[in-house]
């Protein structure tokens, strides 16, 4: 493994990992370029492992019962941890009074502290104190630029040449971020170059290089920051594929999105994450999700540009009900479906390549 850009790193999650709430974590433990994972805690878990919990695939990263426990396991291993990330995301990305004290006593053990959470520690008093007295930092990476940093939309998209593809979801928290990475990667070892453009705290707490927090920005600033990354990508990197990660869904009551990426973004191509076995969404019962033909004609409609395949959140389903599941989705839309998650990307990259080899011809 390459140095992380920041260092070693214990993984917030208590209650949640196992849930749609920990899906920071999950990006962590699956991939991150800034840190190297000592540990996740989540007392719920305590003695698995991280990856065995969940993807069935160890990743050698140990779940704690506490703060305390991970820490001192990780100087017993000589790899001190430097950090202490909140890998929560719970609805509406407020910390519970139990998460805070587990935060104060990272920061009081010494620890560098970085949320992604709405609630921002570096407002908070008390916080800020016992960060100073134990000289350490808090980074809270929702926190917007000042509006003076920020951009408008001014149509500098269309200069991009790079084939620009939108993962975008069914539902929130439905796997969006990981299959770009898992995109991007197989794009890579397919010989193209690909950048990936994050829109939430778990892309750049997983390295991504060029992005923005989607959903802490002013409203009048959100096109113009997503046209702004896109074009630096391009602009500094020039590859082959720009892949740009989604933010809840067009439909979905509590985290409307993609609406912007589709607008702003301008991609050629629009990959769709969906969990078949999902009736609602994710954290609102009675609120069922639309037909996948209709979400895939609503993002067509807004777009312009097609849907070219759906990816599979295999959540709810056995081993044996994936295929099945894929090949139904295939009957429904007419749209190759893959589950990269246990195929690997390679599948959708052979889709994607020729579409960008003719784009960039």
């Amino acid at each position: 493994m390459s140095e992380p850009l920041d260092g070693n790193a214990i993984v917030y999650c208590e209650g949640a990992f196992d849930t749609p709430n920990g899906k920071t974590a999950h990006g962590l433990v699956r991939f991150t370029k800034r840190y190297r994972v000592l540990g996740v805690v989540d007392s719920r878990h305590a003695g698995r492992d991280a990856g065995q919990v969940l993807d069935g695939v160890p990743k050698g990263i140990p779940v704690f019962e506490d703060v305390e426990e991970a820490v001192r396991a990780a100087r017993q291993q000589q790899m001190p941890a430097v950090y202490f990330v909140v890998g929560i995301a719970p609805d509406g990305g407020r910390l519970s009074p139990a998460a805070r004290e587990d935060v104060k006593r990272a920061i009081g053990l010494g620890l560098n502290v970085d949320s992604g959470l709405h609630d921002f520690l570096t407002e908070d008093g008390e916080m800020v104190d016992l960060a100073s007295r134990r000289g350490v930092s808090i980074r809270d990476v929702r926190k917007p630029p000042p509006r003076s940093e920020l951009h408008f939309f001014d149509g500098r998209i269309e200069q991009v040449t790079s084939y620009k593809v939108a993962m975008l979801g069914t539902d929130s928290a439905v796997g969006k971020r990981t299959t770009a990475w898992i995109l991007v990667h197989a794009l890579e070892e397919m010989g193209l170059t690909a950048e990936m453009v994050g829109t939430g705290q778990t892309a750049w707490m997983q390295g991504a290089r060029y992005g923005v927090l989607l959903d802490s920005l002013i409203n009048d600033f959100v096109s113009g920051e997503i046209e702004h990354a896109v074009w630096s990508a391009w602009k500094e990197q020039n590859p082959d594929v720009i892949v740009i990660e989604g933010q809840g869904s067009l439909m979905n009551p509590a985290y409307p999105g993609g609406f912007e990426i589709l607008a702003a973004g301008r991609p050629e191509a629009v990959v769709l994450q969906h969990a078949p076995a999902r009736k609602e969404y994710d954290g609102f019962p009675g609120y069922p999700i639309q037909p996948l033909p209709h979400q895939i004609q609503a993002v067509e409609v807004v777009s312009g540009r097609p849907v070219v395949a759906v990816t599979v959140n295999h959540e709810g389903l056995e081993r044996g009900e994936i295929a099945p599941a894929c090949e139904g989705i295939t009957r429904e839309t007419g749209l190759p479906a893959f589950d990269v998650l246990i195929d690997g990307g390679a599948p959708l990259a052979r889709l994607i390549e020729p579409l960008v080899r003719k784009g960039r011809a």
